[in-house]
This record gives C-alpha cells, structure tokens and sequence, in this order.
C-alpha cells in the first residue's frame, strides 16, 4: 500500500514477518512524517527490507538514529571514524576487522547475553553469494501467541540464561560453557516495550537453560520452545541481493545464516541500534 503522504509502498514478503519499501531513498535525510510511518511500519512487520539502496557508511548510520542510539562495536568497529560499524564478511583482502565470517548460524537474539540487548539491527549487502547465505527472521511474538495455555503457564515468569562464547562456539549450540563468557539472565517471555505484545526471549544458539527448573525439565521446555519458534509458518527467509538495506527488531524477531561455501565472496555492513534491558 501506498499514499501520498508516505511516498513509499510497503509490499509484505510473508504471513508470517517482513515487508519490502520501496519510493524511498535512504541516503537522503527523511522528513519527521516519513520517519514516523517506517517506524510504524516496523512495528507492524518486524522485518523491513529496502531492496537497491545506495549507501555508504554514514548514511546507514544516519537511517539507524531514526530509530534510536546507535550501539558501539565492542572490539571490531569498521574504524575509529565509525565505531558503531562493523563488516560482517568472510573476504580476507579487505584489511578491515571482521565478525562471524564464514558458514551456517543457528537462530539467535543479537547481544541476549548482555543486560542491554539491541533494540534492533541493520545489514547492508555490499557482496552476496551465488547460493546460501540466506537470513531466516522468526517472528517471535507469533510464536508465543501460538503456544497451548499449558506451556504457557509453565514458563510464565520464568527467566532463562543466555551465553555466548565467540571465540569457541560463533554459530553453533555449545556443549558447555565457559563461566568467564558473556552469560546474562532474562525474562523467557519478555514484553515489546512499544507494542505491547509478548514475544519468547529465548534461541537455539544461545539460551543454555531455564533458571529454577529441573534440567531435564529445562532441556524438555527448551525444545520445544526453540521448535515453535522455527516452524516454516513463523519464517521470512531472505535471499540477499547487492545494495539491500534490511532492518530487524530484536526485542521480538530471532534470525539465523543458512551455509555457504567459504570459497564464495560475502560482505555486509552492519549497524546496530542500541536497547534496554528486557521486561517480562
């Protein structure tokens, strides 16, 4: 749909999360009244994919403010010039600092491991392979509010630990963990704090277990939790192409990277938008 107010049209790409906009130039300042209604419509679709955008880093910076503070690198920043910039690549030749380079990666929440996750995140495809490298977004919100009341009421105000260990365990589920790793504990169910709606806070890659319950029983709700959260009909599956800019809001949407051969070339930028800590 479009209108003369917006000057953009919004296409959805699945039932379940994500919707293309197109009639707008990102590498241009954009009025309070367009900024209000791509906020909208990411509140809406969770996902917002900007296909055949021109933009260098500072104009990706620029559009993330619009939505809230930018976050800083911690150890990999583009540059001292774009510390809140990073290159997510596998290409060697660059000379840049890079993160998570090469192959598949489980369903996630960026940064769920630390007391302030982001609110959410930006991608911009600089160089994209001939096949795989996909990102699937999980619309999380739909998840839970498919679950039977049953297990809903075992994990109502539960809160679960999550952990990430870059260096030993980037993309998949680890076996153990590492006490010295990031780890932080938050709500299994948290509260998007501008819609309202609840959404399951916990993923395959980095939620070890729920705190205050058995582990086996832990282990059980756990599955089948990360199960509903990857059913196909919560899924966006979103096949790059160069000079695509996608927007994903991490209080309530898990993504994941479908492999790709290491001999293919990929290059993304991404900038992320800060959070606060997630509420039940």
């Amino acid at each position: 749909m479009s209108d003369m107010k917006t000057r953009f049209k919004i296409t959805p790409l699945s039932d379940a999360l994500g919707a293309s906009i197109t009639g707008v130039d990102l590498s241009q300042m954009l009025s309070p009244d367009i900024v209000a209604d791509l906020r909208k419509a990411w509140n809406d679709h969770v996902i917002l994919v900007f296909p055949g955008q021109k933009m260098d880093e500072a104009d990706q910076e620029q559009f993330c403010r619009y939505f809230g503070e930018l976050q800083r690198v911690r150890s990999t920043a583009l540059n001292d010039d774009h510390p809140h910039t990073l290159m997510v690549t596998n290409v060697k030749d660059t000379g840049m600092k890079t993160a998570l380079e090469d192959g598949e990666m489980q369903f996630h929440y960026d940064q769920c491991y630390y007391e302030r996750p982001s609110d959410g995140s930006t991608l911009y495809a600089i160089e994209v392979t001939e096949t795989g490298g996909n990102t699937r977004f999980s619309n999380c919100t739909l998840a839970y509010e498919s679950l039977p009341d049953d297990l809903k009421r075992r994990i109502d105000g539960r809160k679960a630990l999550n952990y990430y260990d870059y260096a030993a365990h980037p993309t998949l589920r680890p076996d153990s963990i590492d006490a010295d790793a990031p780890q932080w504990v938050h709500p299994v169910v948290r509260t998007h704090n501008e819609t309202g709606r609840k959404a399951l806070y916990v993923n395959r890659l980095m939620t070890i277990r729920i705190e205050d319950m058995d582990p086996d029983e832990s282990d059980e709700v756990l599955g089948l939790l990360f199960d509903v959260i990857e059913r196909p009909e919560h899924i966006y599956e979103h096949r790059w192409r160069v000079d695509d800019l996608v927007i994903w809001d991490n209080r309530c949407s898990v993504h994941a990277r479908t492999y790709f051969s290491p001999d293919d070339r990929r290059m993304m930028r991404r900038v992320t938008i800060a959070g606060s800590a997630p509420v039940a």
